[in-house]
């Protein structure tokens, strides 16, 4: 099952990547807005551990998404040293385009199942990622060792 369930995680990421591209995007500046949509004010070093990628990664991403006149940096009120990442309006657009590919590509990857299956699988998803979620660092070790 494992096999499975990664090979579907990737493929869902390859598709992504291309239809990003339609749109002169990465999957991963995709990422970006769609998590900023979610939670604003993020800082880079929030969002690079959220995305698992170094925050120099994350730095030249932000800085093409600003480029574009997508994303801007903000001064932190409490913290001058500290940069907050906010969407701007033209970000709506894509943020749109982005939702709506997602529900067609959910669409496409469940056509055949009955509801009842999509909800059981999407249960079993979650109860898996609040299983890895709530490891413990005894257990993380033990693996390791």
């Amino acid at each position: 099952m494992l096999v499975e369930l990664y090979d579907v995680a990737r493929l869902m990421r390859t598709r992504f990547d291309r239809w990003a591209r339609t749109y002169g995007m990465t999957r991963a500046q995709g990422v970006i807005l769609a998590r900023l949509s979610r939670q604003p004010g993020m800082t880079q070093n929030e969002m690079a551990g959220l995305c698992e990628v170094e925050p120099i990664t994350v730095g030249r991403l932000v800085d093409r998404l600003e480029a574009r006149g997508l994303l801007e940096r903000r001064l932190d009120p409490a913290d001058r040293r500290i940069r907050r990442l906010h969407l701007l309006l033209a970000s709506e657009p894509i943020l749109k385009e982005i939702q709506s590919y997602k529900e067609e590509l959910f669409r496409e990857i469940t056509e055949g199942l009955d509801e009842a299956t999509v909800d059981l699988v999407t249960n079993a998803l979650l109860k898996m990622k609040t299983q890895l979620t709530m490891e413990t660092p005894a257990k993380v070790v033990a693996v390791g060792e």
